[in-house]
């Protein structure tokens, strides 16, 4: 599927935490609530430890379960019939693999594999839900049950699940907004919005979620900083900024939407497919696949634009 970057996503937070300057990050922040301030429009946000912040603009990357999202009053992920086990294997000596994004299909399940150095291969295997993923949580039994879902692979897959790193091994139910409800969502209430996972969460099948949160944050600030220069905090009173803030979190929605929509609908499609539907609804998600994405990797290939 081509060309492709792939981190961990400790090494990527760590480089993006360390160019921020000191104090500008604090963790442990786990927010219980959020009202909006009739006066100023501004949002208070209620912590876990007791504390309450009042913030003039509010950006929710919480992920999944996101609190912001919940505020923003955005419908209810739904469930893919599927779950994914992911997992990191190191091969000492190196391996042979090129940098690219490898995907094999079986007639319920998918593998992926990207690689992250010469050593280190990252790998998901996404296969129909059924009732041992509840009591998959030990690394040895998660493995073997990975290993009879993709038996008949090719062996170098077997080989590599196999070998994985048993503690990095981990299980989860895929969950999705759907197309049509971020068609339709307005993703801003006053100066609060939301990024990430928080807005778009999606199957992994395109190996773009976190491309994509990349995305929302670039465009963000952008609009942000377009709207900064109208606003003097000096003379502006607060329903005046909240006013300029909330504009600018409209064009961010707006210049994000339809990116979202079609990455959406193409891993919705694809994690329909996954699931090897019935013939009718294979021949429709076919047709539609070829329409809508006849060029399947056209999505790594989106310019955002310069910050």
């Amino acid at each position: 599927m081509g060309e492709i970057r792939c981190l961990r996503r400790s090494e990527l937070i760590t480089s993006l935490a360390e160019s921020l300057p000191p104090g500008t990050i604090h963790l442990g922040c786990q927010v219980l609530s959020i009202t909006l301030d009739p006066l100023s429009s501004y949002s208070i946000i209620q912590l876990q430890n007791g504390r309450t912040i009042k913030a003039k603009v509010l950006i929710g990357c919480d992920g999944a379960n996101s609190v912001v999202a919940d505020f923003l009053g955005l419908k209810p992920l739904k469930f893919f019939s599927l779950s994914e086990v992911r997992g990191y294997t190191e091969y000492p000596s190196g391996h042979d693999f090129k940098n690219e994004y490898t995907q094999v299909r079986g007639d319920y399940s998918m593998i992926g594999r990207i690689p992250i150095d010469n050593k280190l291969v990252y790998w998901f295997v996404t296969h129909k839900a059924n009732p041992k993923d509840v009591v998959a949580k030990d690394p040895e039994l998660l493995q073997q049950l990975t290993l009879e879902t993709i038996k008949g692979f090719p062996t170098e897959m077997l080989d590599m699940v196999k070998h994985s790193d048993r503690d990095s091994l981990s299980l989860a139910r895929l969950r999705y907004h759907a197309p049509w409800d971020i068609l339709q969502e307005s993703f801003r209430k006053g100066t609060v919005t939301v990024a990430g996972d928080a807005m778009h969460v999606m199957g992994p099948f395109l190996a773009q979620g976190g491309s994509a949160a990349l995305e929302d944050a670039i465009i963000l600030a952008r609009c942000l900083a377009r709207k900064r220069h109208d606003i003097d905090i000096k003379t502006n009173g607060s329903q005046v900024i909240a006013h300029k803030i909330g504009e600018a979190l409209d064009q961010y929605v707006k210049e994000r939407r339809m990116r979202l929509v079609r990455l959406s609908t193409q891993t919705y499609l694809t994690g329909l497919l996954i699931k090897n539907p019935p013939l009718l609804v294979r021949f429709v998600c076919n047709i539609l696949m070829k329409v809508l994405f006849s060029d399947p990797t056209a999505h790594s290939h989106y310019d955002c634009g310069r910050l």
